[in-house]
């Protein structure tokens, strides 16, 4: 029996998240970032709201998706290191790729439901470590009908949902005199929120009203030409959610 247990605890410690094996790299991409990226590929205008970022537990930041560099925007000005999700196209991109190897991003099939990033994503958020999500899985000028991936982690874990929206990323990365002279790139970080599930099997329509309700939050904080299919925002709910 005693063997059975060591056994048992030894397996429970493979599995689980050691976020200061990647600190390290992590804050050296970070450095590269500011003193590379966004000195020569993308203009920076201003950061509101880092207040409302956790000091430290576990919490979903979820981000609209404009432009390519807004998650890489928005890991490089967060207070804290943070942990991306990023489809596993990313990683074989051409030079670019060995940025989320390096990060160590979480890969993530597009199609389907993938468990292992699922995982993966769960034994973060168990650490007590941030987690950066664009449910609608894609690029676009304008919110989109969202994935069900942030409405499900966050019921699973209990983990604050961290709304961040970025505008102003349109062209970049650039070397353009005339992109840099105009306006740069914004990052707010709104309130957090947390999810009230009725019940403790989550059905499709509860995720579904989980996704439009954070989505709805998003939307709030973006423009109105970016609102894209929540831009009716009398139609927003908060049953399933509550601020904090």
């Amino acid at each position: 029996m005693g063997l059975l247990v060591k056994e048992k605890s030894e397996k429970a410690h493979l599995t689980r998240y050691d976020h200061q094996r990647f600190e390290l790299r992590r804050k050296l991409c970070r450095f590269l970032l500011h003193q590379i990226a966004f000195r020569f590929l993308a203009k920076i205008d201003r950061i509101e709201g880092l207040e409302n970022v956790p000091p430290k537990g576990p919490g979903i930041v979820m981000i609209n998706h404009i432009a390519f560099v807004d998650p890489m925007v928005v890991l490089a000005y967060l207070p804290r290191n943070v942990v991306p999700l990023a489809k596993i196209e990313a990683f074989h991109y051409p030079v670019i790729g060995i940025f989320p190897k390096i990060w160590a991003a979480i890969p993530v099939m597009r199609e389907g439901f993938d468990r292992e990033a699922i995982k993966q994503a769960l034994r973060v958020l168990e650490a007590g470590e941030l987690l950066l999500m664009a449910p609608e899985g894609t690029r676009n000028p304008s919110l989109r009908d969202a994935r069900e991936g942030v409405a499900y982690l966050g019921s699973k874990s209990g983990a604050p949902i961290i709304p961040v929206v970025v505008t102003g990323t349109e062209g970049f990365p650039s070397i353009s005199p005339s992109r840099w002279r105009g306006a740069g790139a914004l990052i707010q970080v709104g309130s957090p929120f947390r999810f009230l599930p009725k019940s403790k099997r989550l059905d499709r329509q509860m995720l579904k009203q989980m996704t439009d309700e954070s989505m709805y939050v998003l939307a709030r904080m973006l423009p109105e030409h970016r609102r894209g299919e929540y831009s009716n925002l009398e139609a927003a709910t908060t049953e399933m959610i509550e601020f904090l």
